[in-house]
């Protein structure tokens, strides 16, 4: 008898690009001594300056932000990117709600308005998208100083259950040996 046919049959593991590029990297930085704490306001800080409306700064910010809090980088990073897309979403409300909040005039979002405007007064269109994007950004840095910690308070049980589980190597990050032997005997 073959020792390879007493084996049991397992089926290969795949996973979904969720699990390969989200959780897989936390579990990476979970195993490599990162404390719960400090990683939960690592993401938390991310995915908050990745929604911030001053669009191709987030990464620039996130990176500032890791360094004088001591955060770390790799977790606000993949935090960040993985909200880019919210970034383009939340943009217009941001401007929308800065308008109403500080009472300034509504910015035009038609091509046919913002053309016109640069044609007949461009300093004067520059002067009011500044100001559009920061009273914007001024509303975002309000949501995020609130919302930052609770989501890192929230998030904190969590990754300390994940660190705990990960000790028990309850969630493999690498094929199981017993998978892997198979493969090379087949």
């Amino acid at each position: 008898m073959n020792p390879a046919d007493t084996q049991p049959s397992h089926p290969p593991l795949h996973h979904n690009w969720l699990y390969r590029r989200v959780a897989l990297p936390i579990f990476a930085l979970l195993r490599m001594g990162a404390s719960p704490k400090k990683l939960a306001w690592s993401i938390a800080v991310g995915l908050l300056i990745g929604i911030n409306p001053v669009l191709g700064s987030t990464t620039i910010f996130c990176l500032a932000a890791a360094f004088l809090l001591r955060l770390n980088v790799a977790a606000s990073q993949l935090a960040n990117h993985l909200v880019y897309p919210f970034e383009l979403l939340f943009l217009i409300p941001f401007i929308r709600l800065g308008d109403i909040i500080f009472h300034t005039a509504p910015m035009p979002f038609t091509a046919r308005s913002l053309i016109h405007a640069a044609r007949t007064n461009p300093l004067g269109l520059t002067r009011q998208l500044w100001q559009w994007e920061k009273h914007a950004f001024l509303l975002w840095l309000g949501l995020a100083v609130v919302l930052i910690p609770i989501i890192a308070i929230a998030i904190t049980p969590l990754l300390s259950r994940l660190v705990t589980r990960i000790d028990h190597h309850q969630y493999p990050i690498i094929r199981p040996p017993h998978l892997s032997l198979e493969r090379a005997d087949s």
